[in-house]
Parts: structure tokens; sequence; C-alpha cells
């Protein structure tokens, strides 16, 4: 017969105690903010993206509604989609550019094309919020890295583009998913392919600025699981020490060796 992978609790705590700083923060703030609707269910009206609402006033909404759900299994799910993605881009580009990014632009920029598009364009008010948008933003970041090297994939007869992967996933996920948002995951998908072509990384503040603002804080000894900005160059903790050694200092075996293997 043949065997199933078993639920490992063991395996689900080891990897969320390796989670990077920010990821965890965000993931908190998902489960904290949608306990806390259960005593104040008005919350969820509070932050969730109304475009019939939405003025100077009421800018809040497009920071707040990706880190709203509408129930436990909706919360569930993003997470496990979100949890993965974030950790990855959070190891790529670090900590305070992950926190940058989605506590500010991430949000603010996919919302408001939505509400743009909901509002003028199909003058209506469909009202979204949950992790989903940044689901799909960070899948077409990714998307977009492999296609570089492998630009398609074929399915039967058919050579499909690898960039075009999300979209095909929105529009499935539209289909079968009841009260989904096929524009709102658009628009996710869009900043995705945007920042993975490099159209908006001057919303990253200066490497300098973000190297400064590490050493003056000491953000990698006061922040567990902290992601350096330098982790590109130096690796994921900040610069490990070495030692330069001169050749003819080393010791040489006395023998002429042995090879290992066939």
């Amino acid at each position: 017969m043949p065997s199933f992978p078993q639920f490992n609790p063991t395996r689900i705590r080891s990897y969320v105690l390796r989670l990077p700083f920010a990821t965890r923060v965000l993931l908190a703030a998902i489960v904290g903010l949608w306990i806390a609707t259960l005593p104040f269910p008005w919350i969820r009206d509070f932050g969730r993206l109304e475009p019939a609402k939405m003025d100077l006033s009421q800018m809040h909404r497009l920071n707040l509604f990706p880190l709203l759900h509408l129930n436990f299994f909706h919360m569930i799910f993003n997470l496990v989609a979100v949890a993965p993605l974030l950790e990855r881009f959070e190891s790529e580009y670090g900590t305070l550019v992950t926190l940058v990014l989605f506590t500010g632009p991430f949000g603010t920029i996919p919302g408001g094309a939505y509400t743009l598009v909901e509002k003028f364009v199909l003058r209506s008010n469909t009202i979204v919020m949950g992790a989903s948008i940044w689901v799909f933003l960070l899948l077409s970041a990714e998307v977009m890295k492999t296609h570089r090297t492998n630009p398609s994939f074929t399915v039967g007869p058919y050579k499909i583009p690898t960039w075009s992967t999300p979209l095909i996933l929105i529009v499935v996920t539209s289909a079968l998913v009841p009260n989904v948002s096929l524009i709102g995951h658009l628009c996710g998908a869009g900043l995705g392919y945007a920042w993975a072509s490099g159209y908006i990384k001057f919303l990253v503040p200066h490497e300098k600025i973000l190297r400064w603002l590490e050493t003056k804080l000491n953000l990698l000894g006061r922040l567990p699981h902290y992601v350096s900005v330098d982790q590109k160059t130096y690796g994921r903790y900040g610069v490990l020490p070495t030692t330069m050694v001169p050749l003819g200092s080393i010791p040489r075996s006395p023998g002429d060796g042995q090879r290992l293997g066939p």
C-alpha cells in the first residue's frame, strides 16, 4: 500500500521557530487581528478595503486590509500560502526592506489600484480583505525569477510561458472559490511583476541608510532571527570573521595523497 506523509507537529514547530523576524511580525499581526475581531467585530469594518468609503480620512484601510480576514479558515489558508513566500522574500532582501514594503507600498499600491478600478472603471463597491493579495504579489515575483532560467513549460501539446502561471492560478481560483476578488488578485500580481522587473526598486530606501540604521540600533544583536541588509554579500547574519593564512604556512601531507572515490 502507498505510504502517505504523516502530520508531524515537531516539524511545524521547528519551521515556525526558524522564521525570520519580519515574517513573524506580519504573521503575528494577521493572527492577532483575527483574535481581536472576535470580541470587537467593528475592527473588520474599520480596516477592510471598501472603495465607496475611500477618501483622505480612510487611508488606513490600504495598510490594514491585507491583515484582516473574514473568518478562521480564510485566515489559515492565507497564512499557509503566504508564510513560505514571505520567508523567502525576507531571506533575500532583509528584514528592514520587508518591513518597509509590507507595511507600506505593498499594501497601499495594489489597494489603491483596486479602489480606482472599482470606483471609476467598474462603478462597483466590492469589499476586499485578506493576505491573498500578498500571496499573488510574491508568487508573481518568484515566477519572474524562474522565467529567466526556464521561460516555458509544456502541458500536452502546449508550451505555456512560465511568467503566466500566477495569472492562470488567479483565474482558476476565481472560478472555483466563491467570494474571491479577481481584480484584487490581479492588482497584487501586477505589482509583483513590476517589482521583479526592477521598475519599483526606488520604493526601498538606499542601502547606506539601511546599513546605518542596522549599525546605529544594533539590530543584528538585539532582534532574534534578524536578516541583515548585507546578507546578499556577507551571509544572512552579517559579516563572518576571517583570517588570512599564507599558503606556505599550511602543513602538507608527507605522502602523495590518496584519491577519494573511483
